[in-house]
């Protein structure tokens, strides 16, 4: 009789695990935010009268030194941001450590002690589809707020990174503000972008944040400079290309293809234009088309490793496999961390049926990147 219980006894210490688990997961949230806030401030702009322009959201990233996005402070005179931590303070920005332009950021230094600085955790992989986030900033200036929900999709844009599309509710004034996944590691920056869909926002890797370091420091009146060029053939192929930027965002690759294609007429030596160009017409199926735009970006400049690694990609889609292999050890002899590469260089080997050389591709993924190589084992255990 005893024995003809203990399963029935086993399942209800299972159910009383799942309800605990659960709560647990629920509760998770809570502390995480009160944990990762501090890392977290608002970003206010003012224009020369010292009336307010636009607000934002930042994070620290090292000690004094705030990431935030570039269209944030463009066109400011002065900034101030002020921290999330107990009532809040506000503190002067003092100029620019650096800007990344393509990717829409923009490092601070702040005027502060540098023990106020609470510095968030950055994450070294992308989250998963499907995997929960959230995120904390100052949208429409309501301080501190916080969001949450899953990871729609990752897209991945040449010379700019991946992508992470999220149900996160994102509004004006996120602009900035830190993607978080459930250990409390920022895996990506908010930018809001014009979308047409229902909770459709995106936010940049973290891979892409961690390469802008510091500089020269820069004031915003020689930020401003910079963008008052008059608009001649480079300067409008630039914003050709920065519009094409914007629609590979959304994953328009029509779109973007159109903005390449004018980026590259005005000024055809733009190389990475023409590797952007080679992109949209792999997604279009355009693979011949697009291997004649990749060779263009390769004559003019052939050590981008990101440009053999896509043109690889063009042949493998052509069915040529060899010259595949050819264009993705070509781009881990010039990058010898690009992980992608070797990834695809253990793809290409599995549909020639050379398990023996993707599992060698294998090997030097798991010290170079080995959430890459767990992706290639799941195609080998296949």
């Amino acid at each position: 009789m005893r024995y003809r219980n203990f399963p029935q006894l086993l399942l209800a210490v299972f159910f009383v695990g799942v309800v605990t688990t659960v709560a647990n997961a629920q509760e998770s949230l809570p502390e995480l935010v009160r944990q990762v806030k501090p890392a977290v401030v608002s970003v206010t702009t003012y224009d020369a009268k010292d009336d307010s322009l636009i607000s934002g959201s930042g994070f620290f990233i090292r000690p004094g030194q705030v990431m935030t996005n570039l269209h944030v402070v463009r066109g400011a005179v002065r900034a101030e941001i002020k921290t999330l931590e107990g009532k809040g303070r506000s503190y002067a920005v003092s100029g620019l450590l650096a800007v990344d332009e393509e990717a829409d950021l923009a490092l601070l230094s702040i005027d502060l002690p540098l023990e106020k600085s609470r510095v968030a955790i950055m994450g070294t992989s992308l989250p998963e589809e499907g995997e929960k986030v959230f995120a904390i900033g100052n949208p429409l200036r309501l301080e501190g707020s916080v969001s949450d929900g899953i990871v729609s999709a990752v897209r991945d844009v040449p010379n700019l990174g991946n992508i992470i599309q999220v149900t996160v509710p994102i509004s004006h004034g996120n602009s900035g503000s830190p993607l978080f996944n459930m250990k409390g590691q920022v895996v990506g920056i908010v930018t809001v972008k014009v979308t047409n869909g229902q909770n459709i926002n995106l936010a940049l890797s973290s891979a892409r944040i961690v390469t802008l370091l510091p500089g020269n420091l820069s004031t915003f009146a020689e930020l401003a400079n910079k963008t008052r060029s008059p608009l001649q053939a480079d300067a409008l192929a630039d914003v050709w290309y920065r519009n094409g930027l914007d629609s590979l965002w959304l994953g328009n690759y029509e779109s973007a293809l159109s903005y390449f294609e004018n980026a590259v007429n005005k000024n055809p030596r733009r190389a990475e234009a023409w590797v952007e160009v080679g992109f949209c017409k792999v997604k279009q199926g355009r693979h011949q088309e697009a291997i004649r735009a990749y060779q263009r970006a390769l004559q003019l400049g052939p050590g981008s490793a990101e440009a053999h690694n896509r043109l690889g990609d063009a042949y493998f889609d052509s069915g040529r496999f060899e010259d595949a292999i050819a264009s993705y050890r070509q781009a881990v002899r010039l990058r010898p961390d690009m992980a992608e590469a070797y990834y695809n260089l253990g793809m290409t080997y599995l549909e020639l049926g050379d398990r023996a050389s993707a599992l060698a591709q294998s090997s030097k993924l798991a010290s170079v990147d080995p959430a890459w190589n767990k992706k290639l084992q799941s195609e080998l255990a296949k």
